[in-house]
């Protein structure tokens, strides 16, 4: 893979260049939502976004945060990792969940976790086969009106 890149989105502009890309994950945001969200866990929660490119061009995007919990210690949570519709299956999400591996151990951690939806069979295979991934735990979601 020739011409690529994984680098740190850190200024307004380039988190933005990325929301393309992440909007195929989280459809529910539009790209103003985004932008104060990603701001808002940066300052807040040690959220981290990274964008693989391949000449030049965002071609998937991870965003993470290091976590201390009693069930895990200390690890890193994957947030979000999305590679494009047209660039999937050339090994780019792979490549970005390998970098945040490195990323992991080059700062002390001690493990990668992530949730993936019930319904994205292709991505658990791709956790459970590819990269080595085990299920670990359900996740459960209540939302609070």
């Amino acid at each position: 893979m020739n011409g690529v890149e994984i680098k740190e989105l850190k200024s307004e502009t380039e988190i933005v260049e990325a929301f393309p890309v992440m909007k195929q994950l989280r459809t529910h945001l539009d790209q103003e939502t985004y932008l104060a969200l990603v701001t808002e866990a940066r300052e807040k929660d040690s959220y981290q976004l990274f964008a693989l490119y391949d000449q030049g061009k965002i071609v998937a995007v991870t965003g993470f945060k290091p976590m201390i919990t009693l069930y895990y210690g200390r690890f890193v949570w994957v947030c979000d990792l999305v590679t494009s519709r047209e660039n999937r299956s050339k090994g780019y999400g792979g490549q970005l969940l390998s970098f945040v591996h490195e990323w992991t151990k080059e700062h002390g951690f001690e493990a990668v976790a992530l949730s993936s939806g019930l319904q994205r069979n292709d991505a658990h295979r791709f956790y459970e086969e590819r990269m080595d991934y085990n299920k670990a735990s359900y996740v459960f979601k209540k939302v609070i009106e």
